[in-house]
């Protein structure tokens, strides 16, 4: 099922998965931060390991305004 299935579901809980796993996943890039640890994926079926030090670098990316 896509992002698109998704958001045009019959059920409104199902409509309201795709923000609440990505609220989830931000959550998830905090915590891994605040507390120094990697954060586990799996992207094109194999797990990598996201440093917070990479993290932060990501979230200050994305704060970061693009001219």
């Amino acid at each position: 099922m896509s992002a698109n299935d998704i958001s045009n579901a019959k059920d409104p809980d199902l409509r309201a998965s795709l923000g609440a796993l990505r609220r989830a996943a931000q959550q998830a890039r905090m915590t891994a931060i605040q507390t120094q640890t990697n954060l586990v994926i799996v992207k094109d079926g194999r797990m990598q390991r996201i440093s917070a030090d990479e993290l932060r670098q990501q979230a200050k990316a994305e704060q970061t305004p693009q001219a």
